[in-house]
């Protein structure tokens, strides 16, 4: 299902222009029976007029409903998707699982422990300016609700989508997206409490309006144990 999300959200354009080549066609159509029905002169080649007419009106409301299936699920289900709870997992060969996901000098320096709250890298793969994300900073702590503030602002801008996975780990949850070009403020929340404490990768996913992906902007959070209220 995953799946077919994301390919209706990327092909979107020529979805909705198939689509719409589809409702001429049957319009055109409609519009031809009901001339055959308007000159019919037996009862028979009325009937089949009639049912060419119903038939070329049912395949443009079909087509219609199928569009807005579509808009829906490329405006509001896709970019509203929650994200998964997942838990944190052991991760025998760092340099192995990141392969494909983060560029080779960070995944260099994930060869080793973190000590402390040291994070060994900063924010790697945001552009300034277009894909970047200001808070909260690699190497930081985060405990509950945590406000995403960053940039997302490319040419053909289409949307945005920002996700997390443990340290060490290529499966990526999807937290939140939107649809609009966001200059220096808030792209969402995160809610870190259905996760268990240790070191996260955070990363940021921007894609033109041909669904091309840019390279994501990625950093490091420890997420601690939320502090108890009074």
């Amino acid at each position: 299902m995953q799946a077919l999300f994301q390919f209706l959200a990327r092909h979107e354009i020529f979805i909705y222009f198939a689509l719409g080549i589809g409702i001429v066609i049957a319009l055109r159509g409609m519009a031809a029976a009901y001339g055959s029905m308007r000159t019919a002169v037996f009862g028979l080649e009325r009937q089949l007029a009639s049912r060419a007419f119903n038939g070329s009106l049912a395949l443009i409301v079909v087509l219609a409903v199928l569009g807005l299936m579509q808009f829906c699920i490329a405006s509001f289900i896709v970019p509203g998707r929650p994200s998964a709870f997942f838990r944190l997992t052991p991760t025998a060969d760092v340099l192995s699982t990141l392969e494909g996901t983060l560029p080779p000098q960070i995944a260099t320096s994930l060869a080793g422990p973190l000590p402390g709250n040291d994070l060994p890298f900063g924010a790697q793969g945001c552009v300034p300016g277009q894909i970047v994300i200001s808070s909260p900073s690699s190497g930081s702590d985060a405990s509950g609700i945590v406000d995403i503030v960053g940039t997302v602002d490319i040419p053909d801008f289409g949307f945005y989508k920002y996700e997390v996975a443990p340290l060490g780990s290529s499966n990526w949850a999807t937290v939140s997206a939107g649809r609009e070009p966001v200059r220096d403020d808030m792209l969402g929340r995160w809610d870190t409490s259905a996760l268990t404490p240790g070191d996260f990768q955070l990363r940021l996913v921007v894609s033109d309006n041909q669904g091309h992906q840019q390279p994501p902007c990625v950093v490091v959070i420890r997420v601690i144990p939320s502090t108890p209220g009074p």
